[in-house]
């Protein structure tokens, strides 16, 4: 069937089938008196033309916002959610959080995943993503359902008519790499995530801008990319500590990489950061918790959590925002975890 032309209303799903509006609005509200040829006939058209429509809201409902995030849940995503809520709570808006898309709905070549449907039939007004990278179909369904979008810390690059959140990664990753060669240490290696992130790439450069203003060169080997979690530091580690000349210290592109970096290194018997410095990026919790607490750029997670609910909020009342993209200082926190390789011991 050709797609209609235009916005998808009631009216055009009603001339496609064949029925009538009031037909349309009964298979829309799960109605009971419509035959089960008819109601197949009419849920095919809405899916075939991604109809989307909002849900009449009583004036007494509270304001509803979705928080979804892709991958699994860690310490970064799991302060962002924290932000959104908290910020909800402030704003007297319920936070909705779920897994994108959801579990059971698989996405199709060209068109939007059923999950944005389903945010407009329940009623909500705005949507948040943590490190998600969103389709063009659903770009365009969620600007069909003019269902308001910001992502924090979106995982391709930020584009112009997406409104995201996120840190000054660039600054921080220089600042980071900078601290270390502040001590002395210049076989430096990146150890980071996926090489289509944006905030990955940022701070990659922010590593790679300090390692050659310092003048030094950076081996290709000294680089390392896969995601931002434990058990891909714990592998990235090993990588780097196992090379005939191995780095000194590695900057890890977030908490949990750094931590499985300190690992790798005690498997071989070597000490952090006598034998090995390590620097992170977000200052989670976990950056406290670590043994050695682990030196590591602050990004203000929560308060991004909670810019991010605010801009929705503004968006879903039709006003403006300032930039389409904005960025949080980040801090350079210093603990235990990075020392002069002075004080390295040899590894011969």
């Amino acid at each position: 069937m050709p797609p209609l032309r235009g916005r998808v209303t009631l009216a055009t799903v009603a001339a496609s089938a064949g029925v009538s509006v009031a037909t349309v609005s009964k298979v829309l509200n799960g109605r009971s008196d419509v035959s089960e040829s008819t109601r197949a006939r009419v849920q095919e058209i809405l899916r075939e033309h991604e109809y989307v429509g909002r849900r009449p809201e009583p004036a007494t409902e509270r304001a509803g916002v979705e928080l979804f995030y892709q991958g699994v849940l860690n310490s970064y995503s799991l302060e962002v959610i924290q932000g959104v809520v908290e910020a909800g709570q402030a704003a007297d808006v319920d936070v909705v959080v779920s897994c994108h898309p959801p579990r059971g709905q698989g996405r199709t070549a060209g068109r939007a995943a059923p999950w944005i449907r389903e945010l407009t039939a329940n009623g909500r007004r705005a949507a948040i993503g943590i490190t998600s990278e969103l389709t063009a179909a659903d770009l365009a369904a969620l600007s069909r359902a003019r269902l308001p979008l910001v992502v924090v810390d979106p995982m391709n690059v930020v584009q112009p008519d997406v409104t995201s959140v996120g840190s000054t990664n660039f600054a921080g990753g220089m600042a980071a790499t900078q601290h270390l060669l502040s001590l002395g240490h210049r076989r430096i290696a990146y150890l980071g995530g996926p090489p289509t992130s944006g905030c990955n790439q940022a701070r990659m450069n922010g590593y790679r801008g300090a390692m050659e203003a310092a003048g030094l060169p950076v081996p290709k080997e000294y680089i390392w990319l896969r995601e931002f979690l434990y058990d891909d530091g714990l592998a990235g580690g090993a990588a780097l500590l196992d090379l005939p000349e191995p780095p000194t210290a590695i900057f890890a592109g977030s908490d949990e990489v750094a931590l499985g970096a300190m690992e790798a290194a005690r498997a071989r018997g070597l000490r952090v950061p006598e034998d090995l410095s390590v620097v992170g990026f977000d200052d989670t919790q976990v950056a406290r918790l670590a043994s050695p607490q682990l030196t590591t750029v602050r990004q203000p997670i929560r308060e991004m959590g909670a810019v991010a609910l605010r801009t929705a909020l503004r968006l879903a009342a039709g006003e403006k925002v300032d930039s389409h993209h904005v960025e949080l200082a980040t801090q350079l926190i210093v603990r235990d975890s990075a020392t002069e390789p002075a004080r390295v011991a040899s590894r011969a």
